[in-house]
C-alpha cells in the first residue's frame, strides 16, 4: 500500500517524545560539521594539512556518509532501524575521541572517514522512524520540519558554542561535542523509540555495496585531481573507472528482486527533480559555508567566537523559513515555495560576488542570510516529498536516497569548489620581492598558510603578503557565489515550471507519488511503472 493512501494514525505524546530524541543525533551532525569549519584555521596550524591534506579532512566525511547511506538505510530496513542508529551512536563516539585527540593530519582523516561511516547510520535511520511513527501526512510533515530545524539549529548553536570553545580550549575539544549527545541518545533510545524492520526484505548485497562505493569514490577522487591539477591520467582515469562501475551497480540492481538501491522511484518525475534540488542546493551551500568561515577569520580577522556569533542571523534565518514551509506550502503550493526560496537564495549569492577583502562581515551575512532564508523551505519540502512517497516498508531506501543527494552535494560542493577557489586563490597571488623561498611556498599553498607565516615576516613585508592574499581568496569566494547564484536560479525556474505544469499539493506530498509496490511489474526481466497521473508506462532507468 502507498504511504499517501494511508488514513494515518495520529500520532501521540510517546511520538513527539520520541522525535525530540531522534532530533539528538541529527542536532549533533551539523553542529559537528558547522563547528569544524570554525577549527580549520586552528587545526591547520597544528598538524600543518597540506591543502590536498586539509581538502580531505573537510569532506571525507561527507564522502563517506555518501557512499554509505544507501547501504545503511537498506540495513536498516533489513536489520531495524532502532537497532542501526544505536550501533551508529556507538561508533560515532569511539570515533569522535580518536578525532579529537589526533596528532597527525593522516589520522585525522583517518578519524573523520569512521565518523563519516558511523554517521551514515544515523540520518537514514532517524527520518525513516519519523515516517514510521507519523503516518498523518500533515503530522509527517511538521515532525519532518522538525527534524530538519534541529538540523538547522545545530548550525546556528555550534558556530556559537565551537567560539567559546575554541576560545577557551585546543581545537580537537569540537569533537568532543559529539560524545555526551550519544550517550543520552544510547540511553533514551530504547526506552523511547519503537523498532521497525521490514520482514519481507532480502539479504543485504555485498557486492552492490562494493560496487556503489566502487562508483562514487573514484568519481569524486577524480574530480578533486580534476580541479586541483587540470586534466591528467590519473583524475581521467579515475573518473572513467567510477563511471563504468556506476554502470555496472546500475544493471545489478535492476536484475536484483531485492537491490540495494530501488531504481524503480526514479520512474517518478517528481521524486528525481526533488532529489536533483537538494544536490544542487546542498552542493552550492556546502562550498560557500566552507568559504565563509575562512573569509571571516583569515580576511576580515575575527575570533573564532566572533565568526561563530556573525554566523547565527544566517542559521536562525534558515531554521524560520523551515518552520514555515508546511504552512506556506499549504496555501501557495509546494513547488512554488520551493521555487520561490531558490530565486531568493540566487539573489543571496548575487549579494555575495560584490564582497570584497576590506568591506568586513556585514555584506557577506547579508547575503548568507537571504541563500538560508530561501533554501530552508525547499529542504523541508523536498525530504517530505521523497520520504511520503514510498510505502513504510521502504521508508529507510527513500531516507538513504534523500540523505545520499544532500550530503553528497555537500561533500562534491566543498571538494570542487574548495578546489577551485584554491586554484583561483593561487593564479590571483602576487608574493613581494624579498619574501623567503619557504614562507612563499606555504603562503602560495593556502590563505591560512600564507596567514600563519605573515608573523615570521616584518610587519611592512607581512602586510605586502597578506593584502593580495586575502584579496585572491576573495576572488575565489566571489566567482563561487557567481557560479551558485546561476545554478540554484536555474533550478528555481525548474522547480516553477513543475508547479505550472502539475500544480501542487496543499498538504507538502508529492504531486506525483512514487508507485507503490503493486504497481511495479516486471515484464521480460525490465521493470516498468505506472505514471500515477498519466496512466502511461514509464520505463525505468537503464
Amino acid at each position: 500500500m502507498n504511504a499517501l493512501d494511508q488514513s494515518g494514525t495520529r500520532a501521540g505524546r510517546k511520538e513527539w517524545i520520541g522525535l525530540a530524541v531522534l532530533a539528538l543525533p541529527t542536532l549533533l551532525l551539523s553542529l559537528d560539521m558547522s563547528v569544524l569549519y570554525l577549527a580549520v584555521p586552528h587545526l591547520a596550524a597544528d598538524l600543518q594539512p597540506s591543502s590536498s591534506q586539509l581538502l580531505w579532512i573537510m569532506d571525507i566525511y561527507g564522502f563517506m556518509i555518501a557512499g554509505f547511506l544507501i547501504t545503511m538505510g537498506t540495513l536498516g530496513d533489513r536489520i531495524g532501524r532502532r537497532r542501526l542508529l544505536l550501533i551508529g551512536a556507538a561508533a560515532f563516539s569511539v570515533a569522535s575521541v580518536v578525532a579529537a585527540y589526533s596528532t597527525s593530519a593522516e589520522m585525522l582523516i583517518l578519524a573523520r572517514t569512521a565518523l563519516g561511516i558511523a554517521g551514515a547510520t544515523l540520518m537514514p535511520s532517524t527520518l525513516a522512524l519519523i515516517s514510521n511513527m507519523f503516518t498523518d501526512p500533515k503530522q509527517r510533515s511538521s515532525a519532518i520540519a522538525v527534524w530538519i530545524s534541529c538540523f538547522m539549529g545545530g548550525t546556528a548553536i555550534g558556530p556559537v558554542v565551537g567560539g567559546v570553545m575554541l576560545q577557551s580550549f585546543w581545537w580537537g575539544s569540537a569533537f568532543l561535542l559529539g560524545v555526551p549527545v550519544m550517550v543520552v541518545l544510547l540511553v533514551a533510545g530504547p526506552l523511547l523509540l519503537p523498532e521497525f524492520r521490514d520482514s519481507a526484505a532480502g539479504k543485504l548485497d555485498l557486492r552492490s555495496v562494493a560496487l556503489s562505493l566502487a562508483t562514487i569514490l573514484p568519481v569524486i577522487y577524480g574530480l578533486k585531481e580534476l580541479a586541483k591539477d587540470g586534466m591528467n591520467g590519473t583524475s581521467a582515469g579515475t573518473i572513467a573507472a567510477g563511471v563504468l562501475i556506476g554502470v555496472v551497480f546500475v544493471r545489478r540492481q535492476l536484475r536484483l528482486t531485492a537491490p540495494l538501491l530501488d531504481l524503480r522511484l526514479f520512474t517518478n518525475r517528481t521524486f528525481t527533480a526533488a532529489l536533483g534540488t537538494m544536490l544542487v542546493g546542498a552542493f552550492f551551500m556546502g562550498g560557500m559555508f566552507l568559504f565563509i568561515a575562512q573569509y571571516l577569520q583569515l580576511v576580515n580577522g575575527l575570533s573564532p567566537l566572533e565568526a561563530g556569533l556573525w554566523s547565527v542571523p544566517p542559521a536562525v534565518g534558515m531554521i524560520i523559513g523551515t518552520m514555515a514551509a508546511t504552512h506556506v506550502a499549504q496555501r501557495v503550493g509546494t513547488w512554488q515555495v520551493i521555487g520561490g526560496g531558490m530565486l531568493i537564495t540566487a539573489v543571496g549569492f548575487a549579494v555575495i560576488t560584490q564582497v570584497d577583502a576590506t568591506g568586513g562581515p556585514a555584506l557577506v551575512v547579508i547575503g548568507m542570510m537571504f541563500a538560508t532564508v530561501g533554501l530552508g523551505p525547499g529542504a523541508a519540502l523536498v525530504t517530505d516529498i521523497v520520504v511520503g512517497s514510498v510505502p513504510p516498508e521502504r521508508a529507510g531506501s527513500a531516507a538513504s536516497a534523500s540523505e545520499t543527494s544532500g550530503e553528497f552535494g555537500i561533500a562534491m560542493g566543498v571538494a570542487v569548489m574548495g578546489s577551485l577557489g584554491t586554484a583561483i586563490y593561487r593564479s590571483g597571488l602576487d608574493i613581494p620581492a624579498g619574501t623567503p623561498a619557504d614562507v612563499a611556498i606555504a603562503a602560495e599553498d593556502t590563505l591560512a598558510g600564507a596567514v600563519a607565516v605573515a608573523e615570521q615576516l616584518p610587519g611592512e613585508l607581512a602586510q605586502q603578503l597578506l593584502v593580495p592574499a586575502r584579496e585572491a581568496f576573495t576572488d575565489g569566494l566571489n566567482l563561487v557565489a557567481g557560479l551558485g547564484g546561476a545554478a540554484i536560479a536555474a533550478f528555481a525556474v525548474v522547480a516553477l515550471i513543475l508547479a505550472r505544469r502539475h500544480g501542487s499539493s496543499v498538504d507538502g506530498q508529492a504531486e506525483h507519488p512514487t508507485p507503490s509496490d503493486d504497481d511495479l511489474t516486471a515484464v521480460d526481466g525490465d521493470l516498468t511503472a505506472v505514471d500515477g497521473d498519466a496512466g502511461e508506462p514509464v520505463a525505468a532507468p537503464a
